[in-house]
C-alpha cells in the first residue's frame, strides 16, 4: 500500500481515540435525535439557530428601537414594517426562481449576508423614508433566504426531509427564545446604547450563519425542461389552491400569540402570569414533540392525512379555548391549558404536512420558485390573522372561535382533496 492510500485510509477510518468519549458522545447524541447524522445537517442547522437567534433579537426589539430611540411614531413603524413585508412577499416568486437558477446554498449566503448588511444600516435610520428603505432592502433579502433555505433543507435532508425540517423547527424556536430573552435586556436598559447594540448584534448574527453556510456542500441545479414555462408556479392551479389552503391554516400561528393573550385577560378569570405560562407550554411541546409528530409524514398522502388531523384539532382547541370564557380561574386555567396542548398538537400536525406538500407536489427544478410562492400564503395569513382573530374570538367572543376552528377544520379536510388533484394533472404537465 503506497502512501496516498494509507493516507486516504487514515482519513476514513476512525482511529482509537475518535471512538472514545467524543466518538460515543455523537453516536449517542445522534441515536437520540438531538443532532443530525451527517456533518452537512448538522452545520446547517447550526447556521439557522444563528440565524434564528438573530431573529428573535429584532423581533424583541426593533419596534422599540425605531419608536424609544430613532423617535419616529408607532403610526409610521407600523406602515414601513407592512409595506416592507408585503414588498417581500411579492419578490418571493422571481427569488425562489433565481435560487432554482443559480443554486439553493449560494443565493441563501448572499441573501444573508445582505439582510445583515441592511439590519446593519437600521442604526443609521434618521426619518421615515430611510426606515422604508433599509425595511424594504432587509425584506427582500428575507425573501430571497426563504426561497432558498427550502429546496436546500429539502435536499440536505434527504431521504426524510420533513423528518429533518421538523428538527429545525423544534431547534428554531428554542434560537428564537434565546434571541427574545437577550433583547430583554437592551429593552430594560432602554438606552441609545443598548439599542444600537441590539440592531448591530442582530446584523453579526446574520454574519454568522452566512459564514456557515459557506460551509454547506452546494446542492446541484436540476435543468429546467426545454418546453417547460418560466412561471410553472403560477400556472400550477392545485399548487395554488394548497397556498391559499395553507394560508388560510396558518392563521392558526397568531392564536396563541395574539388572540389568546387577549382573551385570558379579557374575558376569563385566569390569573394575568397564565399568558406567558400559556406559550410556555406550547413551546415547550413543540421542542419536544416537533420530530416525533412529524414521523411517517413522508409523503404527498401521509401528508394529506396530517392535514386532515390538523383542521380537527384546530376545531377542538377552539371550543376548549372559548369554554374557558367566564368559567372560574382554576377551571379556566386548565381547560385553556388543555386547548393549547390540543392546540400545538394541530400545530405539528399542519407544519409537517406543510412542508412536505410544499416540496412533494413541486417540479424538481423549480422548488425555489414554488417555495416563494408557498410563502405568499403564509405571509398573507400573517398579515390578516390578527384582524381577523381580533374581529371574530375577541369581538363576537365563544362563537367567533368556533367560527375560526370550523374555518380551520373545512381548510384542513379539503387538502387532501387538493393533493389528488395535484397528482392527477402533474403528469400531464410539462412543467
Amino acid at each position: 500500500m503506497n502512501t496516498s492510500e494509507q493516507s486516504q485510509q487514515s482519513e476514513q477510518t476512525p482511529t482509537a481515540g475518535e471512538l472514545g468519549g467524543e466518538g460515543r458522545l455523537s453516536s449517542w447524541l445522534v441515536a437520540h435525535g438531538l443532532i443530525p447524522e451527517t456533518r452537512a445537517k448538522r452545520v446547517f442547522a447550526v447556521a439557522t439557530f444563528v440565524n434564528q437567534i438573530g431573529k428573535g433579537l429584532f423581533i424583541a426589539g426593533a419596534a422599540l428601537f425605531f419608536t424609544r430611540s430613532v423617535g419616529l411614531p408607532v403610526s409610521q413603524v407600523g406602515f414601513a414594517l407592512g409595506a416592507a413585508a408585503l414588498i417581500g412577499l411579492v419578490a418571493g416568486i422571481p427569488v425562489g426562481r433565481l435560487a432554482d437558477r443559480r443554486g439553493p446554498r449560494e443565493v441563501f449566503r448572499l441573501a444573508v449576508i445582505v439582510q445583515a448588511l441592511a439590519v446593519a444600516g437600521l442604526v443609521l435610520v434618521n426619518s421615515f423614508a430611510s426606515l422604508i428603505g433599509f425595511l424594504c432592502v432587509a425584506e427582500l433579502a428575507i425573501a430571497a433566504g426563504t426561497a432558498a433555505r427550502g429546496p436546500l433543507t429539502r435536499t440536505l435532508g434527504a431521504p426524510n426531509p420533513t423528518h429533518y425540517r421538523s428538527y429545525l423547527r423544534a431547534l428554531n424556536n428554542i434560537a428564537v427564545g434565546c434571541g427574545a430573552l437577550a433583547a430583554g435586556v437592551a429593552v430594560q436598559l432602554d438606552t441609545r446604547a443598548a439599542y444600537v447594540s441590539l440592531i448591530l448584534g442582530t446584523a453579526v448574527m446574520f454574519l454568522a450563519s452566512a459564514a456557515l453556510a459557506s460551509r454547506i456542500p452546494s446542492v446541484p441545479i436540476v435543468p429546467a425542461p426545454a418546453a417547460g414555462s418560466r412561471w410553472p408556479a403560477l400556472k400550477d392551479r392545485p399548487y395554488v389552491a394548497l397556498t391559499a389552503l395553507d394560508g388560510i391554516m396558518t392563521i392558526q400561528n397568531q392564536v396563541l400569540i395574539f388572540a389568546l393573550p387577549l382573551w385570558i385577560i379579557g374575558h376569563t378569570d385566569a390569573p394575568r402570569w397564565f399568558v406567558g405560562a400559556s406559550v410556555a407550554v406550547n413551546t415547550a411541546l413543540v421542542v419536544c414533540l416537533q420530530v416525533r409528530v412529524s414521523r411517517g409524514v413522508d409523503n404527498n398522502a401521509a401528508a394529506g392525512r396530517a392535514a386532515r388531523r390538523a383542521g380537527v384539532a384546530f376545531l377542538l382547541a377552539m371550543a376548549l379555548i372559548a369554554a374557558a370564557g367566564g368559567a372560574p380561574g382554576w377551571v379556566a386555567v386548565v381547560v385553556v391549558v388543555l386547548g393549547v396542548v390540543v392546540h400545538t398538537l394541530g400545530e405539528l400536525w399542519h407544519a409537517a404536512a406543510s412542508f412536505e406538500l410544499s416540496f412533494g407536489l413541486a417540479p424538481e427544478h423549480a422548488q425555489g420558485q414554488y417555495s416563494g410562492l408557498f410563502a405568499i400564503g403564509q405571509g398573507v395569513s400573517n398579515a390578516i390573522g390578527p384582524p381577523l382573530l381580533g374581529l371574530l374570538c375577541i369581538g363576537w367572543g365563544g362563537p367567533g372561535w368556533l367560527v375560526v376552528g370550523a374555518l380551520l377544520l373545512l381548510a384542513g379536510q379539503v387538502v387532501p382533496l387538493v393533493v389528488k388533484w395535484s397528482e392527477r394533472t402533474r403528469a400531464l404537465s410539462p412543467g
